[in-house]
């Protein structure tokens, strides 16, 4: 045999020079193996770029809003969305522009109506100043992205409410609320699920069995009711932080339950792994164990879990809002902006009041989308097919 013919046969072979697939190299960590296919997950990606776009838009919504939540423009009522022009009959504008709506009043039904009137054309800017804000409540500024150079003209892209604010500031304001309590209610919730889980499935016997009765007693409640009956409770005084914080910890206290019976399950399965009755003999404490060796190993269940049940959190907070329990006005929260959804004859003559109710639905099944690429991702099942 030639002496490259031996080099080669005694050269350490890579993954990458052989076609085996990347599930199937031991040296591959699981998560990177599931990150990979959580890529090749295209509605869960285009979920994550939605739900990125809408907390980049949360976070920065003082800078984008081109008005505060609560300024209001009483002879704006209910104005309607703000077309965008190009062509004027002067001709091509490259720099986009609005024209000025003023009120009529039809003379047979007396129904206000909003017309154009074209003699009235103003630019759209970008970075043009306005109100005073902080970005991140430290940086002072009073430039927004975009808006009208003239104080008493408006731009209404999703149209106004019956204050006459502006319904898109609005959305970008309340998903602050929206959309940050599902995270703070699961930080709450997974982490007095996994703990109290952990507890129950690692010790057993007497503990497990009261932790466990403790858990479907709360299972048994009915949630939102348990909600209302608890909400009615607060006192008036109380401002719409002390409300949402309250509702999180609410929302935070009837979740944790069914997520400490699954985590109980599956520790019952890992304390009996080599690795920690290994932590076990070299003198671990219990707590290390639980918290060191055997929580981390629930995490791909938990993560997927949480992305399940943000949702939740997002429709409880959402529907107290709406029945004037949870966010209070002028505070903007996708929910309460949907109150005067309430009224038919107002949906029918002023269709743009609906579009928080889009927006919570386009978040909610960008969650959900995402929660199902991460369940097929970290699915061990199919790690090892």
């Amino acid at each position: 045999m030639r002496f490259d013919s031996i080099t080669r046969l005694l050269k350490p072979t890579r993954a990458k020079d052989i076609n085996i697939d990347d599930t199937q190299v031991g040296a591959t960590s699981l998560f990177a193996v599931s990150m990979r296919r959580l890529k090749r997950h295209t509605l869960a990606r285009i979920s994550a770029v939605i739900l990125g776009i809408m907390y980049f838009s949360a976070i920065f919504a003082d800078f984008i809003a081109p008005y505060p939540y609560d300024m209001q423009h009483k002879k704006k009522s209910y104005h309607p969305p703000t077309p965008i022009h190009f062509f004027s009959p002067g001709g091509l504008s490259l720099r986009p522009f609005v024209y000025e709506h003023k009120i009529e009043i039809d003379k047979e039904t007396f129904a206000r109506r909003y017309v154009p009137n074209k003699e009235e054309k103003h630019h759209i800017y970008l970075f043009v100043k306005g109100g005073k804000h902080k970005i991140f409540g430290l940086i002072p500024t009073d430039r927004h992205l975009f808006g009208l150079k003239s104080k008493t003209a408006r731009i209404y892209l999703l149209g106004s409410d019956i204050h006459g604010r502006d319904v898109f500031s609005r959305i970008l304001y309340g998903g602050r609320v929206s959309l940050s309590i599902g995270l703070v209610g699961i930080a709450i919730t997974f982490t007095i699920g996994l703990i109290i889980g952990g507890i129950s499935g690692y010790f057993g016997g007497a503990v497990d069995n009261i932790i466990m009765r403790l858990s479907e007693m709360i299972m048994m409640v009915p949630g939102f009711y348990l909600l209302l009956a608890l909400r009615a409770a607060f006192p008036l005084s109380m401002s719409s932080v002390e409300v949402y914080l309250m509702i999180v910890v609410i929302l935070s206290f009837i979740g944790w339950a069914g997520l400490a019976r699954v985590i109980r399950g599956l520790v019952l399965s890992i304390r009996q792994r080599e690795y920690v009755q290994s932590a076990l003999a070299i003198g671990a404490g219990s707590l290390r164990v639980i918290i060191l060796h055997i929580l981390p190993n629930t995490f791909s269940y938990a993560i997927v879990s949480a992305s399940l049940s943000v949702p939740g959190y997002i429709l409880g907070e959402s529907g107290l809002s709406l029945l004037g329990l949870g966010i209070r006005e002028p505070q903007a929260s996708w929910g309460n902006m949907l109150s005067t959804a309430i009224n038919a004859s107002a949906v029918k003559q002023y269709p743009w009041i609906l579009i928080p109710g889009f927006v919570i639905f386009i978040a909610i099944m960008a969650f959900n989308f995402l929660g199902d690429g991460l369940r097929d991702a970290f699915d061990p099942h199919g790690l090892v097919q």
